[in-house]
């Protein structure tokens, strides 16, 4: 996987330096447009995951773009209103990742998002404690976090 991803990434600096856009949006062009010539020829590369680990990653930026931008409103709806919302607690979230990268990438997802902040992991690195700013139903927060948050990354990484 890593080849093909050097490749995309020379094939997007190339793009963006011939079409005179060094920027975010010429390298991502190029990213896509890379993507596009790889996928196209991708008979040649033989067996690969790459194409659809790419779009995984994709799809795990957009549930983080998303989740990002709902829980921001939902922190700031009960921030400038008169009543709190707010039920806080903290809650165990059982993992099914193991490795410490998939683990770091659950938690720095859940730290980032506001209303929830990663506290710990257990000694035997199978529950996440995690600080809900926003909990009407323990198992239901619990759900969510595993549904929106560590089901993507362990897709995209695994």
């Amino acid at each position: 996987m890593s080849h093909l991803f050097l490749i995309n990434l020379l094939l997007a600096a190339g793009f963006a330096v011939i079409m005179d856009q060094l920027n975010l949006g010429g390298l991502i062009a190029g990213f896509l447009i890379g993507y596009a010539a790889l996928w196209i020829t991708r008979s040649l590369f033989g067996a690969t995951r790459y194409f659809m680990r790419v779009i995984k990653l994709i799809k795990l930026a957009g549930t983080f773009i998303w989740e990002l931008v709902v829980s921001n409103f939902r922190v700031l709806w009960d921030v400038i209103t008169p009543t709190h919302i707010s039920r806080p607690a903290v809650i165990g979230v059982p993992l099914d990742a193991h490795s410490d990268f998939e683990i770091m990438v659950v938690a720095n997802i859940i730290s980032l998002t506001p209303g929830t902040l990663s506290l710990d992991v257990s000694e035997d690195r199978s529950t996440l404690y995690v600080h809900v700013m926003f909990v009407d139903d323990v198992e239901t927060a619990r759900a969510q976090i595993k549904e929106r948050i560590e089901k993507h990354v362990l897709e995209a990484f695994r």
